[in-house]
């Protein structure tokens, strides 16, 4: 059984599950940010827990690949980050990562948003701007939220 399993467990098949599967977790948190549905999966550990094993998954992988320290060679120029890019793998071990983190982020917006009593197009734009590139739309919703948060705070 665990041997069927591996095979459907394809880079690419892990790829388009990973990518469609956190299509309804965003969904949820724009239209349906405050429904009792939202807080159970989208709010909770579930989207954390459920990339995380297929992040484990991936670093086994490469781990039984051989090339697990080839991802230490990032940090010692650009050209090497190419390399470790060009490894499937690798590549797609660092977009899990980027996707755990940015639905992370969406999921505190909608919590900060409703605390703070942000408008909900300036969250829903918020949330679009950092589906597709993270730290810009967490930055817009900082901006956005001074006017209601009524204070400048680095660190909240």
């Amino acid at each position: 059984m665990i041997n069927n399993l591996e095979i459907l467990l394809t880079l690419e098949n892990i790829y388009l599950f990973v990518n469609w599967g956190v299509v309804p977790f965003w969904l949820l948190l724009v239209l349906l940010p405050n429904h009792n549905f939202t807080k159970i999966f989208v709010h909770s550990i579930l989207p954390s827990l459920l990339l995380a094993g297929a992040y484990c998954f991936m670093a086994y992988n490469i781990y039984q690949e051989g090339s697990i320290f080839l991802g230490f060679e990032l940090y010692l120029g650009l050209e090497n980050l190419y390399t470790v890019f060009s490894n499937e793998s690798f590549l797609l071990i660092f977009w899990l990562h980027f996707l755990s983190i940015s639905i992370f982020v969406g999921s505190w917006i909608v919590r900060d948003a409703q605390k703070y009593f942000v408008p909900r197009v300036f969250v829903v734009v918020s949330l679009i701007v950092t589906y597709f590139s993270g730290p810009v739309g967490i930055v817009l919703y900082w901006f956005l939220r001074i006017f209601f948060a009524k204070k400048i705070n680095f660190n909240e």
